[in-house]
């Protein structure tokens, strides 16, 4: 979120010049597949994904496009690998924002051609490297997959763009290796001043992945680099979503929607603390329009003055447990009912807030 970066516009959305950080995904549905790919990408949506990518591997898939836009509220972005003339097709569905690669895509005819539709169109174009695909001669510049080797990969990639003519782009430069993409995001900030999209690529599976992410992606945030961002996971996209709204929020980047804390398990705990917060965390999901924090605490000595910033809480006892808001203890519930003492109240809150609109 580089205040210093220039302004890139994506369908709706602006990223660059001290911009908000924006959310991306990628569906993992067949693109041809039209209402299969809008499905998830609306439910995305209300997760608060900002942009969508959808991989374009066949002409089908490029026209598919056309059909999904009809469907969908955020930009969409077409993921484009070596055939030009996808990212031709994809631009004339409507196409939001191109992913490429100039380097494989045929030659700089074909760039040049690239570049010209989306210039007419006027929508940006995603270029960048990823570590497993870093170029075998700055491999063997550099003694191996180094940051100085993405960095200038990245770079000349962004002069192909600019040697035709364009510079509505955008940069993204890759690695699974968490310290090894920081270091070469924080040397490409000084050499450019296009958007950057982050990420840890090939993170892995939703546990390892998330931690690997929000250590990477929480570093380069916290340092004001990036101005988009996905949470890459071997998994459901909408865990990706989830995962980078907690990252954002975390970081203070983002306002709004609900935020749990639960206690560490103790010798005091005298209920399923693991299951009851497990529960909870699955039904907040459900009042995400909440701007509101909620603690699940283990002790009911404790648990309500520990939690007294959460708007909500409850703490559990021995085959009881109490519900507080505010700090202020409301009453007890018998422990089989918290949960539901919880939903109860977040209706009540819920009410309310409409109530104030």
């Amino acid at each position: 979120m580089r205040a210093g970066t220039k302004i890139v516009t994506i369908g709706g959305r602006v990223i660059g010049g001290g911009n908000p950080v924006l959310i991306q995904s990628m569906c993992n549905t067949k693109t041809e597949n039209v209402q299969a790919t809008t499905e998830q990408i609306l439910a995305l949506e209300k997760l608060g994904c900002d942009i969508i990518r959808v991989a374009v591997p066949t002409p089908e898939a490029a026209e598919a496009i056309r059909e999904i836009k009809k469907g969908i509220h955020i930009p969409l972005v077409a993921d484009i690998h070596f055939d030009y003339r996808l990212a031709l097709a994809s631009i004339a569905a409507g196409a939001d924002k191109i992913r490429i690669n100039p380097g494989n895509i045929g030659g700089e005819e074909n760039v040049r051609a690239v570049a010209a539709a989306a210039k007419a169109a006027g929508i940006p174009i995603r270029v960048g490297v990823n570590s497993g695909s870093l170029e075998k001669n700055l491999v063997e510049k550099y003694g191996g997959v180094t940051p100085e080797g993405l960095v200038e990969s990245a770079l000349d990639k962004v002069r192909m763009l600019e040697n035709a003519d364009f510079d509505n782009i955008v940069i993204s430069i890759k690695s699974s290796n968490v310290m090894l993409s920081v270091k070469a995001h924080e040397m490409i900030r000084d050499l450019t001043d296009y958007p950057l999209h982050v990420g840890i690529t090939e993170a892995g599976t939703v546990n390892m992945g998330n931690i690997k992410s929000s250590v990477g992606i929480g570093i380069l945030l916290y340092e004001g680099i990036g101005d988009t961002i996905r949470v890459s996971l071997t998994g459901d996209p909408a865990e990706e979503v989830r995962s980078a709204k907690a990252i954002l929020r975390a970081l203070g980047l983002r306002k709004g929607g609900i935020e749990m804390v639960s206690c560490p398990t103790c010798g005091r705990t005298r209920i399923d603390l693991i299951g009851l917060a497990e529960k909870t965390e699955k039904m907040l999901a459900e009042y995400d329009d909440l701007n509101i924090k909620v603690a699940v605490m283990g002790c009911v000595v404790n648990g309500p003055g520990e939690a007294r910033e959460a708007d909500l809480g409850i703490a559990g006892g021995k085959g009881e447990g109490l519900l507080f808001r505010n700090g202020t203890i409301l009453r007890k519930v018998p422990e089989e009912g918290l949960l539901e003492a919880l939903r109860e109240e977040l209706e009540r809150v819920r009410t309310e807030a409409g109530n104030a609109d």
